[in-house]
């Protein structure tokens, strides 16, 4: 009975590794093929309207799956040597994962899709600081070289008049142009305001804007913790129920991220509730069972993220306790082979 318990749950782990492994490597090869997607229109300035399709079709499926291990591997994925194209592929997904909470049809979820991989290809001549400072475009429009202020301004303009000359369909052509557009009318480049912008250009901005600050964190890494706050404080620029898309899908603690809990303990979310994504599931540290994944709750809460070196510092600090706890047990049995009455 032991035996096939410790089976089932071993097969359980191992099917977990599988999923993890396949987003990975799903996710690298969106990563390779928009490199030379971008490579490609760089250099001649063309792009395969059909082969986009199938990659983001690709891209839907995996999302409608497996939205979990996506959000997995993007959050524990190495910087990508290219940053216009971990942008652009990461924008893309979570706009898909958006776009599939609010049931989209399929045809519909493609363009979004394609959208959001393309939104920026009027930019690829500028530096990928773009994305990485604390606010990404945003702040460059502040604080930017005359240069990339004048760029970033009409940077959606131009990507729009891209894709109508290359035949792209209307609703992503309209898409890319609104990109950047809030609802309280302070976007750019048109000032639309609430009703005005269309749904795929409320998904697109806060798909943009979560991953912009989902870019950084405390240590200067990747941390979608980050990405949810923002959002949700600067509420009044987003669209409500796109917001509340991003945050039941995704969570403020995302699949992959580092927390400390309220018992003091800290572990990694592996996994979201549906019904309540404010209690993400919690992969424990320092345990070697089965149950080492905790539903979290209003008793167990998450306190905080953690930085990848806090999280480190701690599981070192587990294992050196083990190995003194083991010396410890060790040496009364040493002594005892001596000193038997």
């Amino acid at each position: 009975m032991y035996c096939s318990h410790s089976l089932y749950w071993g097969n359980v782990f191992s099917g977990m590794e599988n999923k993890e492994k396949k987003a990975e490597e799903f996710y690298n090869s969106f990563l390779r093929y928009t490199e030379s997607l971008f490579d490609g229109f760089t250099a001649k300035n063309e792009l395969d309207f059909e082969s986009i399709q199938e990659m983001v079709k690709a891209s839907c499926e995996f999302v409608r799956q497996d939205r979990n291990h996506i959000v997995y591997a993007m959050q524990t994925a190495k910087p990508y040597k290219n940053l216009h194209v971990s942008h652009s592929v990461r924008a893309s997904i979570v706009a898909l994962i958006i776009g599939t909470y609010l049931k989209l049809p399929r045809h519909q979820l493609i363009d979004l899709g394609i959208a959001g991989l393309l939104c920026n290809i009027s930019v690829l001549n500028l530096s990928g600081r773009i994305y990485t400072s604390k606010e990404g475009g945003f702040n460059l429009l502040k604080f930017g070289t005359d240069m990339e202020k004048k760029l970033l301004y009409v940077h959606p303009i131009h990507a729009n008049r891209t894709l109508k000359a290359l035949n792209f369909p209307l609703s992503i052509c309209e898409a890319v142009l609104q990109h950047h557009e809030l609802e309280d009318g302070s976007g750019f480049p048109q000032q639309l305001k609430g009703e005005a912008i269309s749904l795929f250009g409320k998904i697109l901005v806060v798909a943009e804007f979560y991953e912009a600050f989902s870019t950084e964190d405390i240590d200067g890494t990747k941390c979608s913790h980050s990405g949810i706050v923002q959002i949700l404080k600067n509420g009044v620029c987003f669209d409500v129920s796109v917001i509340r898309a991003l945050v039941n899908s995704i969570s403020i603690y995302p699949v992959g991220i580092y927390v400390l809990l309220s018992n003091g303990k800290r572990g990694q979310v592996t996994d979201i509730d549906q019904e309540n994504p404010r209690f993400p599931i919690v992969k424990i540290s320092g345990k070697q069972t089965h149950d080492e994944n905790v539903k979290t709750s209003d008793e167990l809460f998450i306190v905080r993220p953690l930085t990848g070196e806090e999280f480190e510092a701690y599981v070192k600090e587990l294992e050196n306790s083990v190995k003194i706890n083991k010396d410890r047990n060790l040496k009364p049995l040493f002594y005892s082979r001596f000193y038997q009455p």
